[in-house]
């Protein structure tokens, strides 16, 4: 059975490079990061590759499979861990890295919030990075409650406590927490100190990378003195 959709009569049809689950997840990867991932889907993908869907049904199951393969070529982007640096500093780095794959990609901290099972991509990237921590010196005990405590931000994301993005006009979101002052002071307070980035995902006024590199480096700071009173 041809695969391929009917060009029309009178077209020639091309010379096509064979379908592979790679071939699939890295355009599927494409047409997220330029359309959004909420748009893609199985139709849309067979379209890109001049296919009918059952085509992609024989490597990719279903979209809950394919978004875990999206979030494996996320995953695969991630640096390698550095061999020579001290276990802060190794640790550090490759959790910025994999925030940088995730700002090329700013739809993958969505699906990964709503993955229940991890890949075995994705399994093996907590694996090495559990393997950093004991590597370092780390105790298997406290490498755990670092495991808990770095949380999502050991795929290069914060799970931040309320969603504070608004598509309010600045002047209208200023009147707002101007009403809220005698009721929410200290929320008020806050609204006044903080300068406006626009381009925030973590809420108005804040520096995403500035937050996360803080939040970050105030965690390895406090599992490292953890780890010097474990060993002293």
């Amino acid at each position: 059975m041809d695969e391929r959709i009917d060009a029309g009569s009178g077209v020639e049809q091309q010379t096509r490079v064979p379908l592979s689950r790679e071939r699939i997840l890295r355009t599927a990867v494409e047409l997220a990061d330029r359309d959004g991932v909420e748009s893609l889907s199985m139709r849309r993908l067979a379209n890109a590759f001049g296919v009918v869907p059952m085509a992609l049904y024989r490597h990719v199951a279903n979209k809950e499979e394919l978004l875990d393969g999206l979030l494996d070529v996320v995953v695969g982007e991630i640096d390698l861990p550095a061999k020579d640096d001290d276990w802060k500093t190794a640790v550090r780095e490759r959790i910025l890295s994999a925030r940088r794959a995730l700002l090329r990609h700013p739809w993958a901290s969505r699906v990964m919030e709503t993955r229940i099972q991890p890949t075995p991509v994705v399994m093996a990237y907590m694996d090495s990075m559990i393997e950093m921590f004991r590597a370092g010196g780390f105790t298997i005990d406290l490498t755990h409650h670092a495991m808990h405590a770095m949380g999502s931000r050991l795929m290069g994301f914060s799970q931040e406590l309320f969603n504070d993005r608004s598509d309010t006009a600045p002047e209208m979101e200023a009147e707002t927490y101007t009403a809220m002052a005698d009721m929410y002071p200290s929320i008020y307070e806050l609204f006044l100190a903080v300068s406006h980035d626009d381009a925030s995902t973590v809420g108005p006024g804040c520096d995403d990378q500035f937050e996360f590199e803080f939040s970050l480096d105030l965690m390895l700071d406090g599992l490292e003195r953890l780890k010097e009173r474990e060993t002293a």
